[in-house]
């Protein structure tokens, strides 16, 4: 790639575009990252927690061993610590206050009881396990629709329900879309309850220094300056004396992003002790406690014309939000997402949602890659094929038909986004060509020799990226992440370090970032030093999460560069004699009419040879900036997936033989690493459809917590995935970027659900619950059978044994 824009500086393949390889790969190869659990300090010790064996039940008693009362620490030894609270702005939320260890009533298996000290982890379990808890069990809560009955058990007696909050919205002419409607479709969608499980789990080591008179807590947090600032408020603390570092962390997927009891206890402990104490999650105390996520119920009715085209939607949605309200930003965040985002890509004349936000005894949910919008496109996309199969047509022509089309841009949805820019249809129509759709149809017919039915299906979706400001005030949340910081300091040595806000976690930001400071400085991205998860190093950011860094900081550390480099502009036109209009940044050099300087003479004269200096400017090279896209309600991602399944109707088994994907995330940073992202996702998006479930029973005991019984995709289970490319600048950010962490996470689901309905429809079977375990996928079929031979008069096979 090479362009040269209007500030004089000639782009090169190191800069926007690139298919550099990462940066920080060198040390993760060799084993040289530095995680929490690497970290070891002098007199450190290692923690336990005691957690409720019960979903549901009142607190009675404590029962230590008398020899290890000074190991184990309850609610009662930590007065000052307060709940933790997180209360949105949204009328009628009903807000639960969170104990960071259980005082008179625990209300999910896994909750936090009591915390235990030992030299090693195994001391502190075995202690841990010698605590006795005397509790009253009460019923309890499983069911989120349930649980809105009159008569339902209460959570939280004081709110009189289980409902965090109930919303309604209706926009359009309803009745107008039944009375015109010549096709209407009724489905019952579930996605059921996962858990992120990075490869990572929650860590944190917490030691107080008395010589800065501050906490220091290495912590693996996608927003350590967010967390600082909650952690303040609960442990009664100035934030000055919170200093924050997240080291290598091994993936967060949204799960590492919330104020969790567990983390603010190992903090409280520490200032207690006034000694190094340190907990690592195990997979068990992830899969019991970490926030849980995707539990979604929706009730759709669908309006349509003869041709397929979308009248209306009615939609009554219920999320399973857990126990507790999360800080920072509640569980309505999911419940809000999904009800903007049941629309899709489409035109929606007339739409009324109504949303329950519901609390039951299970460990809280929160944000997982995607957030709620997995659920939005398989809500929606499994509803389209359903429409397209009963007018008649391909499920990809009603597709196209039905979206916004690209000379409608900007678009205003009927929930009140707005779509930026791009073309829809065409990434239908490319995918289409990419999956060879004629060729599986072709091979349908044929069928298979081993009697698997081979299915195909398509899911589209846009993906809201790097929120503004406006977008988070009209969702409520008591913290406003609309913008990012960076700091640029240009060394004596024309060495380049960038301190950010965002923290990378598997995202390559490290290269990424050091590719933009080269696309507006000419510098060598090998020179470039990007540091980033340091509350005392980088200025206020906001972290990790909704598919915001690359946008929000690669927007900030440009920002930050080009004023950087207009005061080395100055320094090199008074050392060369020329005007500043005539330098040319590249390869490290700045360039006139009249000679070059190297970034290393401008260093200099900037930090030691002041009286080189223009007259009246002032030393150093360092510029801190923030920076927010220019467009409240953030740049819009988009993409087209296509899965081709094979499925055993006798078995219930699918396999996933091929995948496809187009997708338009704007300008491309670094394609090598987008390709990453959206392979990971996909394979994450991969296991919602197919493997990942946390069931409970009736009396709240979650049934999968190890990974024997929670099942996760690897890399026998992931297919060859192709991806095709669309670029649409986006005009509202730098460089015309979009996000895309979570895109390839959304739309798989509804493709390999459409996929399967594709092949089990001969048999009249569909599946609309995730995951599609053998054991649902053989029910449908099972049902399907048994009502085909009830109207064909044929006897079931039950009846024949009676």
């Amino acid at each position: 790639m090479g362009h040269t824009d209007n500030s004089g500086l000639a782009a090169t393949k190191k800069g926007v575009g690139a298919r550099l390889r990462r940066k920080e790969d060198w040390r993760h190869l060799r084993g040289r990252g530095r995680f929490v659990g690497d970290i070891r300090m002098p007199g450190m010790l290692e923690v336990a927690f005691v957690r409720s064996p019960c979903a549901h039940g009142k607190l009675r008693e404590i029962v230590v061993p008398d020899e290890y009362r000074d190991q184990v620490f309850t609610a009662r030894d930590f007065p000052s610590v307060k709940p933790i609270v997180a209360v949105p702005k949204i009328d009628g939320f009903k807000y639960s206050e969170h104990p960071p260890l259980a005082t008179d009533r625990v209300r999910f298996a896994g909750e936090p009881v009591a915390m235990v000290v030992a030299p090693t982890r195994a001391m502190a379990e075995d202690i841990a396990d010698s605590v006795m808890l005397d509790i009253e069990e009460l019923p309890a809560v499983v069911d989120a629709e349930a649980a809105t009955r009159p008569g339902a058990p209460l959570i939280w007696e004081a709110w009189g329900d289980n409902v965090y909050v109930a919303r309604s919205t209706e926009v359009g002419d309803l009745e107008e879309a039944r009375r015109k409607a010549a096709v209407v479709i009724e489905r019952e969608y579930r996605m059921n309850r996962q858990s992120a499980v990075p490869l990572e789990g929650r860590a944190i080591l917490a030691a107080w220094d008395d010589r800065l008179d501050e906490l220091c807590i290495y912590t693996g947090s996608q927003s350590p300056h967010q967390l600082r600032v909650g952690m303040a408020q609960t442990l009664g603390i100035d934030e000055r004396q919170l200093h924050l570092i997240a080291p290598d962390m091994g993936g967060g997927f949204g799960a590492k992003r919330v104020l969790y009891p567990e983390e603010l206890m190992v903090a409280a402990l520490a200032l207690k002790l006034k000694r190094p104490v340190r907990w690592l999650e195990d997979k068990r105390e992830h899969l019991l406690s970490a926030i849980h996520c995707r539990e979604h119920h929706h009730k759709v009715k669908a309006y349509a014309d003869e041709r397929g085209r979308i009248l209306g939607l009615d939609v009554e949605v219920y999320v399973d939000a857990g126990a507790y309200s999360h800080w920072p930003n509640s569980p309505f965040m999911e419940t809000g997402m999904v009800v903007k985002n049941i629309p899709g890509p489409y035109v929606v004349p007339s739409y009324r949602c109504r949303s329950y936000t519901v609390a039951t005894n299970k460990s809280p949910i929160g944000a997982y890659r995607g957030v709620a919008r997995p659920a939005a496109c398989f809500t929606i996309e499994r509803t389209i094929d359903e429409i397209a199969h009963a007018v008649g047509r391909e499920p990809w022509e009603v597709r196209m038909e039905n979206m916004v089309p690209a000379e409608a841009m900007p678009y205003r949805t009927i929930t009140q986004l707005l779509f930026d820019s791009g073309n829809y249809g065409e990434s239908v129509r490319r995918v289409v060509e990419l999956i060879d759709l004629p060729g599986i149809r072709a091979r349908q017919k044929q069928g298979e020799p081993d009697g698997r039915l081979v299915g195909v299906g398509l899911a589209s979706f846009t993906e809201q990226t790097a929120h503004g400001c406006g977008e988070w005030v009209s969702r409520g949340t008591p913290v406003i992440p609309g913008y990012e910081t960076a700091t640029a300091r240009m060394m004596p040595d024309g060495s380049l370090m960038l301190m950010v806000g965002i923290v990378s976690h598997g995202q390559g930001l490290e290269t990424a970032l050091s590719q933009v400071a080269h696309e507006e400085l000419g510098i060598d991205p090998e020179r470039v030093s990007v540091r980033h998860g340091d509350t005392q190093i980088s200025a206020f950011g906001m972290g990790t999460f909704a598919s915001r860094s690359m946008v929000m900081s690669g927007g900030a550390v440009a920002r930050a560069c080009r004023l950087l480099r207009a005061k080395m502009a100055a320094i090199a036109a008074h050392a060369l004699k020329c005007e500043v209009e005539s330098l040319r940044f590249e390869d490290g050099r700045v360039h006139g009419p009249n000679g070059s300087m190297g970034f290393e003479e401008i260093g200099r004269i900037a930090h030691l040879r002041q009286e080189a200096l223009p007259p009246g400017m002032e030393p150093l090279l360092e510029v801190t900036t923030t920076y927010e896209p220019q467009i409240d309600t953030g740049v819009f991602t988009y993409a087209t997936h296509a899965a081709v399944v094979a499925v055993d109707p006798d078995t219930g088994k699918v396999d996933v033989l091929d995948y496809a994907c187009v997708e338009d995330c704007g300008t491309v940073v670094n394609p090598m690493i987008v390709d990453g992202q959206i392979i990971g996702g996909i394979v994450q998006g991969i296991g919602t459809a197919l493997y990942e479930e946390i069931p409970f029973d009736e009396n709240g005991q979650p049934l999968a917590t190890t990974l024997a019984d929670y099942l996760m995709p690897g890399a026998p289970e992931a297919p060859s995935i192709r991806i095709g490319h669309m670029v649409t600048p986006t005009p509202h950010t730098e460089y015309g970027m979009k996000g895309m962490g979570e895109g390839g996470a959304i739309p798989p689901p509804a493709a390999i659900a459409n996929a399967v309905r594709d092949a089990l429809r001969g048999i009249g079977a569909e599946l609309n619950e995730t995951p599609m375990t053998p054991q649902r996928v053989r029910a449908a079929v099972v049902a399907a059978r048994a009502r085909a031979a009830q109207a064909a008069g044929v006897p079931s096979a039950q009846e024949v044994v009676q």
